[in-house]
């Protein structure tokens, strides 16, 4: 009776063990891979498209600045008023120079003397001329010089005039302490205010900016391109801006010019582009807004296309897994074959040969 008790029990730990074995055997082994299937298919069309990033710009954005020395008296306008150009934005007060100031008197001084004694000999010479005495050239002489002398003292007043006040009688209209825009448009920016010095542009200096105005209906977006992909883009090519600070609303726009010389930023080669946009009378666009360029480089029409995931690379070749049998799904068959690709958008591929509508493909592998 304990030999058969010895011999269950020696049986079961048998069982035990040679179970545990199998389990784990079977445990060890990969489950067998199931992988997803392609179909080859015509596509309507393929696109490969890049998204340029960059911003709305007026394509003449002008600086309007003083013709004088002075301080802002008065500003007229606000940013986003529209102006026409000869429009006054603001005006200016004088602040005399004494320098200029002393040269102008002198020259005032000058030319009073120069009048006083042309008048003298002018009175003389008439007197004489109506007597027979001085010949009528020589009294024509005279008469002449009077006049200059005349003029010379009037534009040496309003020199004067000009510097104390910045204006004159004869050229109150053109007055500098007036400053007017120098283009139609919507003023972007006024950066003064009333009691800044301003001063006008010269050699040395560029001049204070009293207002910055653009004609809003004439935009173009400015970005940069890899050079990867500017060498497929080309003048007058259409492309689709799209601003997001509108709700995405977009803008059909022509690409007008693109940089012939590349930027090295962070180690990657761009260039400029600018492209024209076409706004109309939209008056929700504003200047610096951030914008993308939908731009198309490629589109083929009815071709045949596979997923892009079909695909397996080789150096510069490219491959495809064709089924050949699908009976099992847990061991499908399939045979690698070399295939000429195109056009890609990133999810299906041009087939340009090596496949035929309809063929099986072996995709990437089920979860």
């Amino acid at each position: 009776m304990k030999k058969a008790l010895k011999i269950i029990f020696g049986v079961m730990i048998a069982v035990i063990v040679i179970g545990a074995f199998t389990f784990l055997y079977k445990k060890s082994q990969p489950d067998a891979v199931q992988y997803q299937i392609e179909e080859a298919k015509m596509a309507d069309s393929i696109e490969n498209t890049a998204i340029i990033t960059g911003q709305i710009e007026p394509r003449n954005e002008v600086l309007i600045k003083p013709q004088m020395n002075g301080i802002v008296s008065e500003i007229l306008h606000k940013a986003g008023d529209i102006v026409q150009a000869g429009e006054v934005i603001a005006k200016l007060s004088v602040v005399p120079d004494m320098m200029q100031v002393n040269n102008s008197q002198s020259q005032v001084d000058v030319a009073q003397i120069a009048f006083k004694n042309a008048k003298e000999i002018y009175l003389r010479d008439k007197d004489l001329h109506e007597k027979g005495v001085l010949s009528t050239e020589e009294f024509q002489q005279s008469e002449a010089n009077y006049k200059q002398k005349k003029i010379d003292l009037e534009t040496a007043k309003d020199a004067l005039e000009i510097v104390l006040t910045g204006v004159s009688k004869r050229t109150a209209k053109t007055s500098t302490t007036l400053v007017r825009s120098t283009t139609s448009g919507k003023i972007l920016d006024i950066p003064v205010k009333v009691g800044n010095s301003v001063i006008q542009a010269n050699t040395f200096n560029e001049g204070t900016t009293i207002a910055t105005v653009a004609n809003m209906n004439d935009l173009i977006f400015v970005g940069k391109v890899d050079e990867s992909e500017v060498g497929k883009m080309k003048e007058g090519q259409a492309v689709n801006i799209t601003v997001g600070a509108l709700g995405q609303k977009s803008f059909p726009a022509t690409i007008e010019f693109i940089s012939p010389k590349g930027t090295l930023e962070n180690d990657a080669t761009t260039f400029q582009i600018k492209a024209a946009i076409k706004v109309g009378d939209n008056s929700d666009i504003r200047s610096g807004y951030s914008a993308n360029a939908n731009v198309v480089l490629e589109r083929v029409t009815k071709v045949l296309s596979i997923p892009e995931t079909c695909v397996e690379y080789d150096g510069d070749k490219t491959f495809v897994q064709i089924v050949t049998d699908d009976s099992d799904p847990k061991n499908i068959q399939s045979e690698r074959k070399e295939v000429k690709l195109g056009v890609s958008n990133g999810v299906i591929i041009q087939v340009i040969s090596g496949l035929k509508k309809g063929d099986k493909l072996k995709a990437n592998a089920l979860s």
